[in-house]
């Protein structure tokens, strides 16, 4: 190694990652404007964002803008149980509608608009964004994705990596349970998740790199940042990265969930991954992984299969269907959510499961009106406000 080597490596800064509390949760939710007549999209978020900006100043949720001006973004405050962050979100959303519903918007969301067009929408004006694109041009154009990130905190950082490599064996399952993009500008894709494969293409976006400690994380951040690739840790889009301004796991491999109570769903199974992962580390034991291409086929199988996909859950390449392997998983985990208090929402996700997620209910939308996709964004208007067969509205 040579001497400028040696200094480079001796200037590297070190990473903080904030003090959190263990396992709590917060959430984010990507919304669709529409127009509720024709079912498109209307980029009207700068009507509305100032005043619920301000509406949401005193308030543990916040209402902000997107990439594109056709969405709106709620997030939750810090939650000790999944339905503290559920009931910020609900109240973001009534604050939302306050405005919406007078100005004749409509909201949804999913992992795509069925039949909107890229070259319809416009970017929002801020230098981030317009910077995106010009970096990544057409696929950045083509971003009409839609998503949820559900973030725990994590008490250690060095637990922080372990535990996101222990997660990548959950992402499939993740995926599949949120799965709502089968659409895209009016054609069926033949994927349960369409969104998982176009957000991939973004540089840092997809799969966490096996990153093992802490220390390999800054090294990785120092040679991005360093090569121009970023500026700093909020442009790691892997599908699931460590938050360190919040001291936190962020688990954004999801679609956008159609509902609230899938939303609160996913994010209790998640927090219960979260703290199983946790207790073993304290408990001395090494936490399992697969090996990268196993990931990489579990993810493309949920993209493609959704909830029919059959995953690869161990190193030896064993396979089973994903839905079996979720209820193994919710019965597992039952006991540590009933201590995080979150036992009903795991629950739900059996619901989803036998049920089917929205990506399902969306073709089944589609086909019952002789496959007009204003006929599924009405669907997904109606569930947005109901949930699914006349649950909680949102």
């Amino acid at each position: 190694m040579c001497a400028a080597e040696c200094a480079c490596q001796t200037e590297r800064v070190s990473l903080e990652f904030a003090p959190s509390a263990r396992s709590t949760v917060g959430l984010e939710w990507e919304i669709m404007l529409a127009d509720p007549q024709t079912g498109d999209l209307v980029g009207r978020a700068s009507e509305l964002l100032s005043s619920l900006e301000a509406q949401s100043a005193g308030e543990r949720h916040t209402v902000t803008g997107e990439l594109l001006t056709n969405t709106i973004e709620v997030t939750s405050g810090v939650g000790a149980r999944v339905a503290d962050a559920v009931d910020d979100i609900a109240a973001a959303i009534a604050a939302v509608r306050r405005s919406t519903d007078p100005a004749g918007i409509a909201l949804l969301s999913a992992g795509s608009h069925p039949f909107a067009q890229w070259f319809d929408q416009r970017v929002t004006d801020k230098t981030r964004y317009h910077t995106l694109i010009d970096r990544t041009q057409w696929w950045g154009r083509n971003m009409m994705i839609w998503g949820i990130h559900v973030h725990v905190g994590v008490d250690d950082r060095d637990k922080v990596l372990p535990i996101i490599g222990a997660l990548c064996s959950f992402l499939p399952h993740l995926q599949a349970l949120s799965a709502s993009s089968p659409y895209w500008a009016g054609e069926r894709t033949g994927y349960a998740s369409n969104r998982a494969l176009v957000f991939q293409q973004l540089p840092t976006a997809g799969l966490p790199w096996p990153v093992r400690t802490w220390r390999e994380f800054e090294s990785y951040l120092d040679d991005m940042v360093r090569t121009g690739v970023m500026t700093d840790a909020s442009e790691v889009r892997w599908d699931i990265r460590p938050a360190p301004r919040w001291g936190t796991i962020e688990v954004r491999a999801c679609d956008g969930m159609s509902t609230l109570t899938e939303l609160a769903s996913v994010a209790a199974l998640t927090q219960s991954l979260v703290e199983h992962f946790s207790r073993e580390l304290d408990d001395g034991r090494t936490l399992p992984t697969l090996p990268p291409w196993f990931h990489r086929e579990n993810k493309w199988r949920a993209a493609r299969y959704g909830l029919d996909a059959r995953v690869i859950v161990d190193g030896a390449g064993s396979q089973v269907p994903v839905r079996d392997h979720l209820n193994a998983v919710v019965e597992d985990l039952l006991p540590t959510a009933r201590e995080l208090g979150c036992a009903a929402e795991l629950e739900g996700v059996r619901a989803i499961v036998r049920g089917g997620a929205s990506y399902a209910r969306q073709l089944a939308a589609s086909e019952a009106a002789g496959g007009d996709l204003r006929a599924v964004v009405h669907h997904l208007i109606t569930e947005f406000r109901a949930g699914p067969a006349g649950t909680s509205p949102a």
